[in-house]
Parts: structure tokens; C-alpha cells; sequence
């Protein structure tokens, strides 16, 4: 098999299946206990490749609802999780005519707000969710990458007004870049 492509939410998995041709698409459910149940059901699929993608909120106040980010690793859990070729995946993002900033991506159990968005700057990450590094788990030996659209930032929080609206730009934008899912796992797949 080829590329499956993890989503937490159900508009995730909608904006995947409507932007891939080739990947399989799996709602893999919002939070860590869906997503480390989700994570022993893959451990052994036939899929040749793992990748994550979705909303998730900035930490680094510069970022902007709309950004694009690739996760160079993944902190939080049990430590730090690198990823598979990461460049080669904002290459592929390049190639659409998208900017990707690459950086850690930080997975915690709750929606983060104001003051422990500052704190998990601290760490380096610059942008956080509530699945990847729990669904990392799946990917054993396999290629591995996330692919993450800002939906909140410091500023413009999501349970705050506006939200709606970044929220279907950030769903918009994660449609139009899935085709960079197929391209990068073809690459990396290809290598091993």
C-alpha cells in the first residue's frame, strides 16, 4: 500500500479526501487517548508511509491563521520525535506555490491559551496540537511526517470571535497542500 494520512477531525479527513488522489484518509479522532488507540490499530498496516495533517494553534506569535507548517519534530508525550525527510516535504509545498515555515511542533493534552503558549515558546516549538506525537507512534520504521495549517494564534485564539472564519481559510489552505502528502511519501518511500 501507499500513503495514509491521519486526520483528527472530521473536516480534516473531508479537506484531505477532496485534495488527495492516491492516499488514504483516516479520522483518526481528536486528542491523545483517540489518538494512542488509533496509533496500536495502525502499528501493523500495509501503508508504506504515515503522515499527519490538520489545524493546530501558533506558538510562535509571528505565525498567522493560514500558515503552513511542516514539523522538523515532534515534542511532548514520552520526549521528542524526529521526522522523515521534512524538507523534502516543504520542497513539495514549494512546488505548489506554498510557503512552509518548518519547525517543532509541540502535542499536548488540552486546548493551550494565552500565557502557556509564551511558556511552550520557550521550548522552541512554534506551533502546537493535541495528536501527533501520539499517532508518531504508529509509524515504527515507516516514513513519518505532520502537516499542520495555523488556525489560532496568541492573538486570535480559537474559542474567541473570528474563529469560524480562519478555521474554514485554514481548511481551504489544508485542501489545496495534500497533494504535497502524496509527492513527499513518493519520495521517501522511493529512497528506502
Amino acid at each position: 500500500m501507499g500513503l495514509a494520512v491521519l486526520a483528527p477531525l472530521s473536516v480534516e479527513a473531508l479537506a484531505l479526501r477532496c485534495g488527495l488522489r492516491e492516499a488514504r484518509v483516516i479520522r483518526t479522532g481528536a486528542g491523545p487517548k483517540r489518538s494512542q488507540a488509533s496509533a496500536l490499530r495502525l502499528v501493523g498496516s500495509p501503508d508504506s508511509a504515515l503522515a499527519v495533517a490538520g489545524l493546530c494553534g501558533a506558538v510562535d506569535p509571528e505565525l498567522q491563521p493560514g500558515d503552513v507548517i511542516v514539523a522538523s519534530e515532534l515534542q511532548g508525550g514520552k520526549g521528542t520525535h524526529k521526522l522523515t525527510a521534512p524538507e523534502a516535504l516543504v520542497d513539495a509545498l514549494r512546488a505548489l506555490g506554498t510557503a512552509a515555515q518548518l519547525g517543532p511542533i509541540r502535542s499536548e493534552d488540552h486546548i493551550v491559551r494565552e500565557a502557556e503558549r509564551a511558556h511552550l515558546r520557550q521550548s522552541g516549538a512554534i506551533a502546537v496540537d493535541m495528536e501527533s506525537r501520539w499517532l508518531a507512534e504508529a509509524a515504527g520504521e515507516r516514513p513519518f511526517a505532520v502537516l499542520r495549517v495555523v488556525v489560532d494564534t496568541p492573538h486570535r485564539e480559537l474559542l474567541r470571535p473570528g474563529a469560524i472564519p480562519n478555521g474554514i481559510r485554514a481548511l481551504a489552505t489544508l485542501r489545496r497542500i495534500a497533494p504535497a502528502l502524496e509527492t513527499w511519501s513518493k519520495a521517501t518511500t522511493q529512497i528506502r
